[in-house]
């Protein structure tokens, strides 16, 4: 008599896990200005570490609704899934141990520590091969620098995302340089916003030409909003938004270039790392 045949058991994808799987607090993420919070989390077998941001744990903000910010990071993946660049590690919303939150997949950072090798400052006037200036900077007792990053093709996809959904706080320690060459943006929670509010250190291509894998990816994303991806933002943010983010899109089609700073919102967050 053979042995039965042996069913291999079902793979769980990232998504599930983190939406399904049990949620082990392992200690705060101090440095952040919200509550984040480092967990383990199992499903099925499958382990893995992530981020939990309880919307409890959320500070007010003068300019975003309070209590959204968990629900504009879930946003910002679902868009970044869109894209087809996989910018922003899997992130869903789900109750956790102090209520409904955003759970982020961890991203162990690569030897290009935080981001810091895709950024620097540099005693010059312009920046040297491979970089991209984006202005000065102070670097204390009265000097300046010039404030560079990578001429860095994950770089200036980060930078039409961030384009798309508003990102209001783009700084270097929010870069996750990670194994295999793959580069991550995290902490999305100031985005959307129907007002302009696009802060960030990836000016380095204001006012150059799209790429026209940019262009094609920006083609796909209004298609999206139409249809599947609109009605997916609409139960995480507000109609005003998603309509808002559905004219940006447009206007980086209409113009074919990057966006410039407006002057009329900060350009670079504070502090920029």
């Amino acid at each position: 008599m053979s042995a039965p045949e042996r069913i291999p058991s079902r793979s769980v994808t990232t998504a599930e896990l983190l939406t399904e799987g049990e949620l082990t607090v392992r200690g705060r993420i101090r440095e952040a200005s919200n509550a984040v919070l480092l967990c383990d989390v199992s499903y099925e077998g499958r382990e893995a570490s992530c981020v939990y941001k309880p919307v409890a744990g959320e500070r007010p903000l003068w300019d975003f609704p309070d209590g959204t910010l968990a629900q504009r990071e879930v946003a910002a993946f679902e868009v970044s899934e869109a894209t087809g660049w996989g910018l922003v590690p899997t992130t869903v919303l789900r109750e956790g141990p102090y209520g409904e939150g955003m759970c982020q997949l961890w991203i162990e950072p690569s030897g290009e520590a935080g981001g810091a090798e895709l950024l620097g400052l540099v005693d010059a006037e312009e920046p040297g091969e491979g970089w991209k200036a984006v202005g000065l900077a102070e670097v204390g007792e009265g000097r300046t620098a010039l404030l560079v990053h990578a001429d860095d093709e994950r770089l200036r996809r980060l930078a039409v995302l961030d384009a798309v959904i508003n990102n209001a706080d783009r700084k270097g320690g929010h870069l996750l340089p990670a194994p295999g060459g793959l580069l991550y943006g995290i902490d999305h929670g100031v985005t959307f916003n129907a007002e302009n509010k696009l802060r960030t250190l990836l000016w380095g291509w204001a006012g150059e030409k799209l790429t026209p894998e940019a262009v094609q990816v920006l083609e796909r994303l209004r298609d999206a909003l139409g249809g599947t991806l609109g009605g997916r933002l609409a139960e995480l943010i507000t109609e005003t938004e998603v309509d808002a983010t559905r004219a940006r899109v447009s206007a980086l089609l209409g113009s074919g270039r990057h966006p410039e700073p407006s002057g009329e919102w900060p350009a670079i967050p504070w502090p920029p790392v």
